[in-house]
Formats: C-alpha cells, sequence, structure tokens
C-alpha cells in the first residue's frame, strides 16, 4: 500500500494549543505527557473524519498510536524536536522517505513538525535471539546496504550528519552544563571518546539508520521492514555494523558473518580493528544517551537500569579492544 506525501503546512498549531498547549515540538518528549500526544494524533491535519486511535507500547523515545481512518492503517510516532538527543522530525521524515522509496521502510503517509505518519505493516516486532539467526541477519545486512547505497542515491531535502563521536561530546557538555550524576564519569568517558575516534580515521560517507535495535525489525512473514529513522542521517557505514552486532549481542563468528555479507568478502585486519573500535563508541554513545534520558524524559523506562548495562558491556568491549 503507498500514499502520497503530505507536506503542506497546515494550521496544527491553532488548533492545539489555545494558549494552553505548548507546541510538543518545541519542546521534545521529556516534558510531554500523554494526553499531549493522544491530542496531537487525533488532530493532525491529514485524517478525513474520525479516526479510531490505539497507544502502541514499547517505544524508549516517543509515543506511538495505531489510527484507522478512512478504512486505512497507519503508526503515528509523537514527539517534537529533541536537540538534546540531536533529533528533528524534518530529518526523520526525509530518511524515512528515502528508505522508503528503495523498499527499505514503511511509506510515509504524513509529515508536520511533531510527527511522523507511516504506513502500517502487519507483523512482529523482532526479538534479540530472531536477530542472531543466520537467515534473519542475512536479510538485516542486505536491508543496511540498500540504505547505505541506493537510499543514500535518493535523499533529499535537509539530512542530518550522524557522528557517534560528535553525539558523546556533545552528550558531555549537556551533562556538565545540567548537574547530571554521571558528571564523576565524563572526564573518562570524554577521553576514551577521543581515542575511539582516533582509531578509526577517515571514513566512507553514506545515510545510515543508527539505531538498530531488534525492535526497529519488523518482519511481515515474507521479508523485514526498518523503522524508526529518527537518528538517521549520514555517517559512517561501520556505525551500522556495529550497533547491529552491540544492540544483539551478536557473537564473534555472527560479527565476522555480517563483515564479510557487507563487504562481500573476508574482512582484512585494519577493518577488524576498526570496527572493534566502532563497536565500543556503539556503546559509548548508548550509554551515553541513556544518562541523558535517565533526567530528561518523562517516558515510563527504566533509563537507570539501561544505563548500568551499556556501561557493563561497554567496559567489556573496551578490554577486548585495548588488547587486540
Amino acid at each position: 500500500m503507498q500514499h502520497g506525501d503530505n507536506t503542506q503546512s497546515s494550521d496544527f498549531e491553532n488548533k492545539l494549543t489555545n494558549g494552553v498547549i505548548e507546541p510538543v515540538w518545541k519542546r521534545g518528549v521529556e516534558t510531554m505527557n500523554k494526553p499531549d500526544a493522544e491530542i496531537i494524533t487525533r488532530n493532525l491535519s491529514c485524517w478525513s473524519g474520525a479516526i479510531a486511535l490505539t497507544r502502541l507500547d514499547g517505544g524508549i523515545s516517543n509515543e506511538n498510536f495505531l489510527v484507522t481512518n478512512d478504512g486505512r492503517n497507519f503508526v503515528v510516532r509523537v514527539n517534537g524536536d529533541v536537540p538534546v538527543h540531536g533529533v528533528t522530525r524534518l530529518n526523520d521524515y526525509n530518511c524515512n522517505r528515502a528508505a522508503a522509496a528503495v523498499g527499505v521502510a514503511p511509506a510515509v503517509y504524513h509529515y508536520e513538525p511533531g510527527a511522523i505518519v507511516v504506513e502500517y505493516i502487519q507483523g512482529r516486532t523482532l526479538a534479540d535471539n530472531d536477530v542472531r539467526e543466520d537467515r534473519i541477519l542475512g536479510q538485516i545486512v542486505d536491508l543496511i546496504k540498500r540504505t547505505h547505497r541506493d537510499a543514500f542515491r535518493v535523499a533529499r531535502g535537509p539530512i542530518a550528519a550522524f557522528w557517534p563521536f560528535r553525539v558523546c561530546r556533545d552528550y558531555a557538555f549537556f551533562m556538565e552544563e545540567n548537574g547530571s550524576g554521571w558528571n564523576r564519569e565524563v572526564p573518562r568517558l570524554r577521553q576514551l571518546n577521543d581515542n575511539l575516534e582516533q582509531s578509526i580515521g577517515a571514513t566512507d560517507i553514506v545515510l545510515g539508520h543508527n539505531d538498530l535495535l531488534a525492535a526497529n525489525l519488523l518482519d511481515d512473514g515474507d521479508r523485514l521492514w526498518l523503522i524508526d529513522w529518527e537518528h538517521a542521517g549520514f555517517g559512517s557505514p561501520l556505525f551500522d555494523l556495529a550497533n547491529l552486532a552491540t544492540n544483539n549481542n551478536l557473537s564473534e563468528a555472527q560479527e565476522r558473518n555480517i563483515l564479510e555479507l557487507y563487504f562481500e568478502g573476508p574482512p582484512d585486519d585494519e577493518t577488524i580493528r576498526r570496527f572493534g573500535a566502532m563497536k565500543c563508541a556503539s556503546l559509548l554513545r548508548e550509554a551515553m544517551w541513556s544518562m541523558v534520558s535517565e533526567t530528561q524524559s518523562s517516558l515510563d523506562f527504566d533509563y537507570a537500569g539501561y544505563t548500568e548495562e551499556y556501561l557493563s558491556r561497554l567496559k567489556l568491549a573496551v578490554e577486548i579492544w585495548e588488547s587486540s
């Protein structure tokens, strides 16, 4: 099912605020509450008549809804621009649109500054153990390659750069400026970030997804779809591969497999070394994302536990990288 894009400006803000509800795209999810998100969803200018709305659970960055309108089903992700995480809905839209054009992502139906509406795909969200199946891994690497190669060529409009080392530097500054409980760790993490960046060196530029959690992969029974493009942008191909490995606890053999599939041959020692550094960068970025989210997000999620998990995994990955 394909839908035309609707990017016309609307009286969205006027319909929502009336001097009472501040536009969510000016605030970000950290100060948004659930009633706000539902009001925004119901008042999107793309709907024709009444809608049926069901809240979807499981998101750790957005409020998500399944909406039925005029006999068709859509998924709505509600969140404003979130500067602290480098997220803008325009970038989300442009990257999702490029990926949809090459069949990697569901089609974008509508975009407004506070929300994005995409085609609903009937299927199941993957779990970590699904991702670790060889058959599934091969399909995921194919999606990554098509994003890097094909979506890159059709991308239009403003698109962000995603350089994980700059992201981590920005997180460090933010935590220092806002009195984070993790500030004692910032000097050590900043030095590690610099060391990893130096080890990576120069890189090719691709359009990357940059958030390859199992929850962002959907199986419709015939094929996989890559969803949730809010962290997408131009960056290193190694980050998506490392992010896939670290977020889904791939074994060393599986890591070699995805590198061989992606590069269409056995990786050389330099590629393996740089991949190891990028795995550390992926874990560092995820840990610092969670540190910031602990104090900034109002979503019902155990960010503190998430931070501790990724710091533990980062420690082990750094030990392996430094000994290699």
